[in-house]
């Protein structure tokens, strides 16, 4: 439950030094790869940014050897002592920045691991590529900005301490009833789209497309063995995978989500690592809301006629912005109360720090 601190005025400085430069050095060659990659893919015209399945200009990847050489150089300012004549709020200002810019680049990766999952194979692989090397820029930027943020101070908290201190966790204790309304709506939002994908897989028909045509479609779009198993069985996976994203988004919002509960047997009482539903939920926030967004926007475009929706495989363009309706809006209402949720869950489960002479053991 606790954990003494190094230091009595904060951490040792070669702790900072160790977690500095370990950090730095990962960004410095993540930068010489990304960027690398970045540079062989505009000097042989291969696109790397996707819009759906429609290649965007190759001039973009001019971009990421942009913005890796320019987090090299922030990132040796934050590590390097030359770095202390650059005002000090200004390194985390620049590499908030790059993660922002990196991690628009990185947009899309959970639905290429989907993809992946369900069919063993990805639209693009370069594409897919790009956004994995993209996902790993942000977390080690992050990394560094903690780094640089508690340097001369407590990693834990940023403050700086006048006697030794020991870490605690907080007891459980669930999210504001505000956040776990949200997180129920954003729950709710996945009903309609599990019923539909659910009447498809049982046979039954809906927006014009019987559960025969829907496995058609999933056979001619490469989906896995698997997949089209379940689909017979009367298991469609994907209303699996939005049970799942429920019962992540519950655990996010309730006390059993920071102490494993007892039907997980040998776990029980013990407590959940906080990166355990973090990940994945930061990762579906930053990739299901702005995703179900952009499409609302496009299906109520289409709704009153400003856009045209094609059919795909729908006998009416009327039954594609049906389903459109159905899915984005779960993505939409669903990513946004994950966002809520995972926020509230980094801040409640936050690592505390108390004096060691106030009833806390070494």
């Amino acid at each position: 439950m606790s954990e003494p601190a190094r230091t009595a005025n904060g951490p040792a400085p070669g702790r900072w030094r160790r977690r500095s430069s370990w950090a730095g050095y990962a960004v410095l060659g993540w930068a010489v790869a990304y960027g690398g990659f970045g540079l062989a893919s505009a000097l042989a015209g291969t696109a790397v940014f996707y819009r759906a399945d429609e290649p965007l200009p190759v001039g973009l990847n001019w971009i990421i050897v942009a913005v890796t050489a320019s987090a090299a150089v922030v990132t040796l300012a934050a590590v390097r002592p030359w770095g202390r004549r650059v005002h000090r709020p200004v390194i985390p200002v620049l590499l908030a920045v790059l993660c922002v810019l990196t991690g628009a680049a990185a947009f899309g990766l959970l639905m290429d691991v989907v993809t992946l999952v369900f069919t063993q194979s990805v639209d693009n692989w370069t594409a897919t590529a790009n956004r994995a090397l993209a996902a790993i820029g942000v977390m080690l930027l992050i990394a560094v900005t903690r780094a640089y943020r508690s340097s001369g101070a407590c990693a834990r908290c940023g403050a700086v301490h006048a006697s030794p201190t020991a870490r605690t966790r907080p007891e459980p204790a669930p999210a504001p009833p505000r956040v776990r309304m949200l997180a129920y709506a954003g729950a709710a939002a996945f009903l309609p789209y599990a019923a539909v994908k659910t009447t498809w897989a049982l046979g039954g028909t809906f927006a014009g497309v019987s559960g025969a045509q829907a496995l058609v479609t999933m056979e001619r779009n490469g989906a896995s063995g698997v997949m089209l198993t379940l689909e017979r069985w009367g298991i469609d996976a994907t209303a699996l995978l939005a049970a799942l994203g429920v019962f992540l988004i519950f655990g996010l919002v309730r006390p059993w989500g920071q102490t494993f509960p007892r039907w997980t047997l040998v776990l029980r009482g013990r407590r959940v690592p906080r990166w355990l539903p973090l990940a994945p939920a930061l990762i579906g926030a930053a990739t299901l809301a702005p995703y179900g967004a952009v499409g609302l926007v496009y299906a109520a475009l289409g709704t009153f006629g400003a856009v045209t929706v094609p059919r795909g495989d729908f006998p009416t363009p009327g039954d594609a912005l049906l389903v459109t309706w159905i899915g984005l809006g779960a993505f939409a209402v669903y990513g946004i109360a994950l966002a809520a949720a995972a926020w509230s869950y980094l801040r409640r489960t936050r690592p505390v720090c108390t004096p060691l002479g106030a009833g806390v053991p070494a």
